[in-house]
């Protein structure tokens, strides 16, 4: 399991002109089965993205089709971690 998390690295704005592209990208991923949750940060800086991919080069084959990354209006931090200890309901999402 990875969370990502994105820092806008461009005003507002920007990341703004590009929000429904990148909306459009995550729905192919959930589709897919890897994107568990994902969000805006608050304050607006930057989202957070928990998803479950095969492997870290995965995760950053996902990262650099983004439309954020694409345009070069964010940055990404990618956490690796094995969840051991989770809610019942949450096992669905353990790979």
């Amino acid at each position: 399991m990875y969370l990502i998390q994105v820092t806008y690295t461009k005003p507002i704005g920007d990341i703004d002109k590009h929000l429904v592209d990148h909306r459009s990208f995550l729905d192919k991923f959930y589709a897919s089965g890897n994107l568990i949750c994902s969000g805006p940060r608050n304050p607006r800086i930057g989202g957070i993205i928990l998803c479950n991919f095969a492997s870290i080069d995965d995760v950053w084959s996902f990262i650099h089709q983004d439309p954020f990354y694409i345009n070069e209006i964010a940055s990404y931090e990618v956490i690796d971690f094995n969840p051991v200890k989770y809610a019942k309901d949450f096992a669905p999402f353990i790979k």
